[in-house]
């Protein structure tokens, strides 16, 4: 009962307002971010087997035309290893002339297994990022 009479006896609660010291007013932000990017771009081409052809006139194998004599060729390149097969050039077929007097052509192309191409890309990439923000606030 003593509680109940004190808790009416209490003094009344009051509020003070809060008045802002500001009316109006304007915040400006801008954040810049660069970025460099260095690319180095190495590709290497290799061709894995052998390759050979033969296109003319006038004339006929001697033997076979499929080469009998395998050479193996090794090679190491910034790391990598590779091992190949690849046609032995002293075994490739011979060629006959068919009607001798009479005008012929012979081409031969003899390609090997082995690094063909070799591309390196130097590619430097600058990147700027503008981010500019702007609140307006008033009272």
């Amino acid at each position: 009962m003593i509680v109940l009479l004190l808790l009416l006896i209490a003094a009344p609660a009051a509020a003070i307002p809060v008045v802002p010291n500001f009316q109006q007013g304007t915040l400006k932000s801008t954040t810049t971010t660069k970025t460099k990017v260095n690319e180095v771009i190495n590709s290497y081409e290799y061709r894995t087997g052998y390759e050979l052809s033969v296109s003319g006139t006038n004339i006929k194998p001697d033997t076979s035309i499929a080469p009998m004599g395998l050479t193996t060729t090794t090679n190491n390149l910034n790391g990598v290893s590779s091992v190949w097969r690849g046609l032995d050039p002293a075994s490739k077929p011979s060629w006959s002339i068919v009607e001798e007097g009479g005008s012929f052509q012979l081409v031969e192309t003899l390609n090997g297994p082995g690094l063909v191409n070799h591309t390196i890309i130097n590619r430097e990439t600058d990147i700027e990022s503008i981010t500019e923000t702007t609140s307006t606030f008033t009272q």
